[in-house]
């Protein structure tokens, strides 16, 4: 708790702790609240996104300032350095607002209705239910991570839209949380599936788009396309509805190509993981078969990086 005076004011003395949320690359601060108004301090490592977003009914005054580092807010117009002392405000918020720190970054966000529990808590719960999952399956704690990172470096090579890449970044991390709703005998099992456990594990994708609706949080029932349609493919062999070509959505394409390849290059539990050169060449071999043209385009450019 912070210190009072007479006059009710409370001071929170630098090292005191206040009400926050870690996820990786980000930490949300609530350093003050009242009538509705919420304070929050944001802490942003290089490379990590943020987002303000419309939403129905919602009609809060929102302003953000920086305090220290560089945030790009990513417009459709073309993007907005933002540098300390500047400050952004909108209310409402009319259209999808990203921004993405270029380097350690720190700034305030106001908002005049609560926000603070809805989004981080939510987002926390779910990222860490999305990490358990894919360890329970064979994968590394940062499997996640790894293909928000890289679908986010392919989709800095392709022309989308601020809601695409919004949605892509949540997306792409929460991609196979569906996976809760399977039973562990069949997620954990060491061997081949049987054909009737491969037709309840290709469910997890619709049971992933379940999970995010069921939130009832505007900023996480649009991802559910993308969680849903990861594993279609471009030539409709894929599941759960053997969509094709322009019927899969961007960012379930992206996440089709970078989920395979981490799949390929990952050691596994039953087999090694592949040589880099090796899986990037199967994925060229899949270019316009199971992989969407452009998608595998912008994977081989950032390639080197990975």
């Amino acid at each position: 708790m912070g210190d009072y005076d007479e006059a009710g004011v409370t001071i929170r003395r630098s090292g005191q702790a206040a009400e926050s949320v870690q996820l990786k690359g980000l930490r949300v601060s609530l350093l003050a609240a009242g009538n509705g108004t919420e304070i929050i301090l944001h802490t942003l490592e290089a490379g990590t996104s943020w987002a303000m977003l419309p939403e129905s009914g919602w009609y809060a005054l929102e302003c953000l300032m920086l305090l220290k580092g560089r945030l790009l807010w990513m417009r459709d117009e073309g993007d907005v350095l933002l540098l300390p002392g500047d400050t952004l405000s909108a209310q409402p918020v009319r259209k999808h607002c990203l921004f993405t720190a270029l380097e350690h970054t720190e700034f305030l966000y106001a908002s005049s209705e609560p926000v603070f529990h809805l989004y981080s808590g939510q987002l926390h719960n779910m990222r860490q239910l999305a990490v358990s999952v894919e360890e329970q399956d064979g994968y590394t704690a940062d499997h996640c991570q790894r293909i928000m990172d890289l679908s986010m470096m392919v989709a800095s090579r392709m022309n989308l839209t601020s809601s695409q890449l919004y949605e892509l970044n949540l997306g792409s991390f929460l991609h196979d949380v569906g996976k809760v709703r399977v039973p562990r005998s069949i997620l954990g099992k060491p061997g081949a599936l049987t054909e009737d456990e491969w037709i309840v594990m290709r469910q997890h994708t619709i049971f992933g788009r379940q999970m995010l609706a069921e939130t009832g949080l505007p900023f996480l029932i649009p991802v559910g396309a993308i969680v849903e349609q990861h594993h279609e493919r471009y030539n409709g062999k894929g599941y759960p509805y053997g969509l094709a070509d322009a019927a899969i959505c961007t960012g379930a394409a992206i996440v089709a190509v970078v989920d395979s390849y981490d799949a390929m290059t990952s050691d596994r539990v039953y087999r090694p993981g592949l040589p880099k050169d090796e899986a990037i060449e199967e994925i060229l071999r899949c270019r316009d078969t199971l992989y969407r043209p452009d998608v595998v385009d912008a994977f081989l450019d950032v390639a080197d990086e990975v």
